[in-house]
C-alpha cells in the first residue's frame, strides 16, 4: 500500500471508529439520563438534558478527531491549525448550549416562582446574547486574536453604527425602559391611546406585540409605545369596577327598585363567573332625574377586564326578567307636542 495513502487512511478509520463508539456511548448515556429525569419531580434536569443533547454530538466528533490527529503523520503546522479549528468549534458549541440552557432555566425559574421579573423575548435575547459574545471572545483568544484592538475598533465604529441605527437603538432602549419600569408587563391587558386594546404577548428588542380580543395581533414599536398614553387594566391589580345604567319609570318606587337591583347583583355574584362579592356591590340613584325616567347606576366589581361584557350581559337579562315579575316599567322616550292652529298663530 502507498505510504501516503496509508498515513491518511489509518487515522481516518480510527477517527470514524472512535466517533462511532463515542456516539454509541452518548446514546446509551442519554437514554439512562432520560429515564432518570422522568422519575424526578423537577423539570430542570429535563431542560439540561435537552439543551446538551445536540451539542454533545459535536463534542463526540471533536474527541474522535483528536484521537485521529494524535496518531496521524500530518505535519505539525497542519495539526496545529486543525486543533485550533476543533477548539473553536467546541467552544462555540459550548457557548450556544450554555446560552440556550441559561435562557430556558431563567424562564422556567421565573414562571415557577412567580417572581416580578419579566420573562420577555428581550430579556431572553439579552441573556443569550451576553453568553454568546463571551464565547466568541474566548474563541478569538484561542485563535490568537488580540481582543483589545478589536474592542477599541468596535468602540470607534460603534458611533457610526449608532447613528445609522438610531431607530433600532431607540426601540431597544425603550423596550429596556418598559421592562425596568414595569408599567407594562407580559400578560397585562392594555388600551392604547389610538383605541387598540388587548393582552401583551411579548416585548422584544424592537416591538411589543398585543393580542386583541378578536385574536388579531397589534405590533407597535417600543419607542412609540413608551411615548404614548397607555391604560393598563391590570395595574395596580386585575380587579376592576364596572357601572351598569338602569332606567325605570317615574311611577316606580325608588326604594323598591334599589332593593331589587341589589338583590339581583348579589345573587349573580355567586352564580355569574367573573362577578365578585367583595367589594360589596352598590346601587345609586345616579345620574338621577332623566328626561323620561329615573336613572339608577349599579356599581360592582369583576375579576378582570375581559369579564365585564359577560357579566353585564347576564345581569341585564336577570334584571329585565325580575322587572317583568315585579311590574316595574322601563319607559320609552316620549315627547308632548303642542300644535297651534294658524288662526291662533296669527293673533
Amino acid at each position: 500500500m502507498d505510504p501516503n495513502l496509508k498515513s491518511i487512511l489509518i487515522p481516518s478509520i480510527i477517527t470514524l471508529i472512535s466517533v462511532s463508539i463515542l456516539l454509541f456511548i452518548r446514546s446509551i448515556a442519554f437514554r439512562l439520563l432520560h429515564r432518570w429525569a422522568e422519575k424526578t419531580e423537577t423539570d430542570i434536569d429535563n431542560i439540561i438534558i435537552r439543551s446538551f443533547k445536540t451539542p454533545s454530538i459535536y463534542w463526540m466528533v471533536a474527541i474522535g478527531l483528536y484521537i485521529g490527529l494524535g496518531i496521524s503523520e500530518i505535519p505539525e503546522k497542519y495539526i496545529f491549525y486543525l486543533s485550533k479549528a476543533i477548539h473553536v468549534i467546541v467552544i462555540l458549541s459550548i457557548a450556544i448550549a450554555s446560552a440556550n440552557l441559561s435562557g430556558k432555566i431563567f424562564t422556567h425559574y421565573v414562571q415557577k416562582s412567580n417572581l416580578p421579573i419579566p420573562t420577555t423575548g428581550l430579556v431572553y435575547s439579552i441573556l443569550k446574547g451576553t453568553i454568546l459574545v463571551l464565547g466568541i471572545l474566548i474563541a478569538l483568544t484561542v485563535l490568537g486574536v488580540s481582543i483589545t484592538p478589536l474592542i477599541t475598533a468596535l468602540g470607534v465604529g460603534g458611533l457610526a453604527v449608532a447613528l445609522a441605527l438610531q431607530d433600532t437603538l431607540a426601540n431597544l432602549f425603550a423596550g429596556i425602559h418598559i421592562l425596568v419600569e414595569k408599567s407594562i408587563r407580559v400578560g397585562d391587558f392594555i388600551r392604547l391611546e389610538t383605541g387598540q386594546e388587548g393582552y401583551v404577548e411579548d416585548i422584544t428588542w424592537r416591538t411589543t406585540r398585543i393580542r386583541m380580543l378578536q385574536n388579531n395581533m397589534v405590533i407597535i414599536p417600543n419607542n412609540k409605545l413608551s411615548q404614548s398614553v397607555v391604560t393598563n387594566y391590570y395595574l395596580p391589580e386585575k380587579r376592576m369596577a364596572i357601572t351598569i345604567p338602569v332606567n325605570v319609570s317615574y311611577a316606580s318606587d325608588p326604594d323598591k327598585v334599589e332593593r331589587i337591583l341589589l338583590e339581583e347583583v348579589l345573587k349573580g355574584a355567586g352564580d355569574i363567573p367573573g362577578l365578585l362579592k367583595d367589594p360589596v356591590p352598590a346601587v345609586r340613584l345616579i345620574p338621577g332625574f332623566g328626561e323620561n325616567s329615573l336613572d339608577f347606576t349599579i356599581i360592582c366589581h369583576v375579576r378582570e377586564f375581559a369579564d365585564q361584557q359577560p357579566v353585564q350581559h347576564e345581569l341585564r337579562k336577570r334584571i329585565l326578567k325580575r322587572f317583568k315579575e315585579e311590574g316595574i316599567e322601563i319607559p320609552f322616550p316620549h315627547r308632548i307636542v303642542y300644535v297651534r292652529e294658524e288662526t291662533d298663530w296669527k293673533k
